[in-house]
């Protein structure tokens, strides 16, 4: 069987789906079943569920980046079908397709694409010198650099602070602003020279605006936001008895679904202490499927990008 893990898409751009086996072996529980992928990317994780699926079964994929959904039509599958749009609305696409409450399994890969970060003209990375955009939509929204425009220096803080993590915010943001006093920022590496001539305490290994481009990243796409409401989404929009399979990047993401699988675990806990309840008047929805997964060694060796990846399982009870 060929493996889709790598794939070469027409711009040249090389992504490698992380997790790409273990992801699709615990997602794919009825091959003739109906699954959602809500982030296509570049069609690793699709492929593969595509692979094991039976000539029965079929496959709905999101993705917000028009580049993706018009590489997906390399797709030629009766099975398959993709919608551009965002995962936060993916109940709203599936009920379009019929599939509202009879999805099999729903695979949410978050983030941003290894494409999206090579190409310089989407604006992503600090790396490479591009417009200072950011947008998964390019079509829609504020970019990085009209929020950098109009955003006060408390807005900045708090940005850098909540989505970067980044203990010198205060700093960082005092730099941007007196820079763009003289001359507006539109371009990645610009940005990335101010930050890092205004930061004082270089991390080992990691460049100096590596939080900052992570914060802005989240800022315009509203990645958490989009993340907390895909979650609700997927739970309403599997059958009883589905996956939902979530690939996470970073702490913010993580923190966010483990929590959300851990409310629904539990069930509802706001009752009164001593109040006689059964089992079944509390809610629990989801049902964890093991400890959280991560990269093996060999696959961090080949794909660096997948070393901070960490993938959580559950299924829904009802």
């Amino acid at each position: 069987m060929p493996s889709f893990a790598s794939e070469q898409p027409a711009r040249g751009f090389r992504h490698a789906s992380v997790l790409l086996d273990g992801a699709v072996e615990v997602l794919i529980h009825d091959p003739e079943g109906a699954y959602l992928d809500g982030t296509y990317g570049r069609g690793g994780h699709s492929r593969a569920i595509l692979e094991r699926l039976a000539p029965q079964g079929h496959l709905l994929a999101i993705d917000r980046d028009p580049q993706a959904v018009s590489e997906a039509t390399a797709i030629d599958d009766p099975r398959f079908a993709i919608e551009q749009g965002e995962f936060a609305r993916l109940d709203e696409i599936a009920a379009r397709h019929g599939l509202h409450g009879r999805l099999a399994g729903v695979l949410l890969d978050v983030g941003v694409s290894s494409p999206q970060l090579d190409d310089p003209e989407r604006g992503f990375s600090f790396l490479r010198d591009g417009p200072l955009d950011m947008r998964m939509d390019p079509s829609r929204g504020e970019s990085a650099a009209g929020f950098l425009a109009r955003a006060g220096e408390g807005e900045i803080v708090a940005v850098f602070k909540a989505y970067g993590e980044e203990r010198f915010a205060k700093r960082l943001a005092r730099a941007i602003i007196a820079r763009r006093s003289e001359r507006p920022f539109t371009r990645t590496t610009d940005l990335a020279e101010v930050v890092k001539a205004a930061h004082p305490a270089w991390e080992k290994g990691k460049h100096p605006a590596t939080r900052v481009f992570q914060a802005l990243r989240i800022q315009v796409n509203g990645e958490l936001e989009q993340l907390d409401a895909a979650l609700e989404a997927a739970l309403e929009a599997l059958a009883p008895g589905g996956h939902l399979v979530v690939i996470s990047f970073h702490s913010l993401e993580d923190r966010r679904v483990k929590r959300f699988i851990r409310d629904h675990v539990r069930g509802d806990t706001d009752l009164p202490r001593g109040m006689p309840i059964r089992d079944d008047q509390l809610k629990r929805r989801l049902e964890s499927l093991g400890k959280a997964r991560r990269p093996s060694a060999e696959e961090v060796q080949e794909n660096p990008r997948a070393r901070s990846a960490v993938m959580r399982v559950a299924r829904k009870r009802y």
